[in-house]
């Protein structure tokens, strides 16, 4: 078979000018190439872990936390020192620090950074290149270089970039509103792990005193002395006390379950938690000047606003996005003639079906969803505040009584004492009353207990002061705000 004449034709320059030619672009696009791959991120593998990467009790005593990242002005004030025990605010920083759904939230807010950081960008512009082969003689190849830029994301980018930075503000507020319920769940954890202290060597003697006097009952039926009925009824009241203390320690086991799960510790880390820092009463005014400006204080109300101004721009940018969708560009071609030519193209969509109409409505019903839900939760805050309120002053009245009586119940028991030491007291009177003023004690511990729960998370729903860290989105929802 003869060889096709434009073979022939490739071999003629001996010289090399063609290889030259063809080196030349491709020298042209090394440095091209080069600069577009220093700005590429390259890919890392990042293998799981294949054991438990809780907090142990080694790495505790290792754990520094600057106070000045904490969200409240109270922790922030307060040095953490592992080494002589945990009091309450430190509980809390430990919380703050190392909880690990607290992690999860920080990392949805680097996500969140990410995509206001690509909403950003500028849209790439588009290259075409296309070259045409003549399969006959005489003629030279054809090309078309062209190069465009989409228009309508220039358009709807402002928006975009409004709606994701708000999307951010929105995060970064919900990570502060969770921190402050950390904070109050680890401080409530705190307090009930206390009080499990106090009373379980309460309910333990309550025990033993029930199991003493069932034992010597049973003693004296054995022996005749005593009738069926009433030792039934000393096995009933030692059973009861019994399961007490048993249910008192299966939840302390679950208060330290919830404690150490909280704040990312193994299960085998056991806290020295030292003093009680009962929370302090919240007075009526300072409730009531919390209310009038609770929209602008609460983190969770103010990451509403945001998360609302970020619909607002997403309903923005699908209003915008209606108009013709419009790419334009320029255009440098040769045809097969050798004829060179320049000019230009624009790409523009018909809006004549569609009209982006869905997006528009779907944007459009998300924004009202997002300020009903926005209204409700400030009902909410209200309606849980004024609840809080009354529980706390029934809670209060209730700890006064208790308290008031229980002078007279350590006063019969230490008089049930004497008497029984000295043989004037029966065995049954003696643990009524030993039992009665441990009641007393134990129920007062409870409402103590109680109460404080209740100002601690009386105070989060209150919300404290907003910290400095956060200033700046407290002012971009001011800014958007109706």
């Amino acid at each position: 078979m003869p060889i096709p004449q434009f073979h022939s034709r490739l071999r003629v320059p001996a010289s090399g000018s063609l290889r030259l030619r063809l080196r030349l672009p491709l020298r042209a696009l090394v440095p091209v190439c080069a600069a577009l791959l220093a700005g590429c991120t390259w890919y890392h593998r990042e293998p799981l872990a294949p054991h438990d990467t809780s907090t142990s009790v080694a790495t505790l005593e290792r754990i520094q936390i600057d106070p000045a990242t904490m969200p409240l002005p109270e922790l922030a004030a307060h040095r953490f020192d592992p080494s002589d025990g945990l009091d309450i605010e430190e509980v809390a920083m430990l919380a703050v620090a190392n909880n690990p759904d607290l992690k999860l939230t920080r990392d949805d807010l680097g996500i969140a950074h990410a995509q206001a950081f690509s909403a950003g960008l500028l849209p790439d512009p588009q290259l075409s290149i296309s070259s045409d082969y003549p399969g006959a003689e005489g003629l030279t190849r054809a090309f078309n270089y062209g190069l465009s830029m989409d228009v309508m994301a220039i358009v709807t980018r402002g928006a975009n970039k409004a709606s994701a930075d708000a999307t951010y503000v929105k995060t970064d507020l919900g990570l502060l509103w969770q921190e402050w319920q950390i904070v109050a769940q680890a401080k409530q954890l705190f307090l009930k792990a206390r009080f499990q202290d106090e009373t379980l060597p309460l309910l333990e003697q309550q025990r033993e005193l029930s199991r003493t006097r069932y034992e010597r009952m049973a003693q004296a039926q054995r022996e005749g002395n005593l009738t069926e009925d009433t030792l039934t009824a000393a096995l009933t009241s030692y059973s009861d006390a019994r399961k007490q203390f048993t249910d008192a320690e299966r939840a302390a086991e679950q208060t330290h379950h919830d404690l150490n799960a909280l704040l990312g510790l193994a299960p085998d880390v056991q806290l020295t938690l030292t003093s009680d820092n009962d929370s302090a009463p919240v007075d009526d005014a300072t409730i009531d000047a919390a209310l009038t400006t609770l929209p602008k204080r609460r983190p969770d109300l103010l990451a509403l606003q945001a998360g609302y101004e970020a619909q607002e721009q997403k309903y923005r940018a699908a209003v915008l996005s209606q108009f013709p969708g419009l790419s334009v560009g320029f255009v440098r071609a040769r045809d097969t003639s050798n004829i060179y030519t320049s000019g230009f193209q624009i790409n523009l969509s018909l809006p004549v079906f569609n009209r982006n109409q869905g997006n528009v409505a779907i944007e459009k019903a998300t924004r009202q969803r997002l300020r009903d839900e926005y209204q409700d939760r400030l009902n909410q805050a209200y309606a849980d505040v004024a609840h809080m309120r009354a529980d706390t002053a029934i809670l209060t009245r209730q700890l006064q009584q208790t308290e008031a009586a229980l002078p007279d119940a350590d006063r019969a028991a230490h008089h049930a004492r004497q008497a029984y030491g000295d043989h004037n007291f029966t065995l049954g009177a003696y643990v009524d009353a030993q039992s009665a003023a441990l009641t007393r004690r134990v129920d007062v511990a409870t409402l103590r207990e109680s109460l404080a729960e209740e100002r601690i998370a009386l105070q989060a729903l209150l919300g404290a002061a907003i910290p400095d860290a956060f200033s700046s989105d407290q002012t971009f929802t001011e800014n958007h705000a109706n």
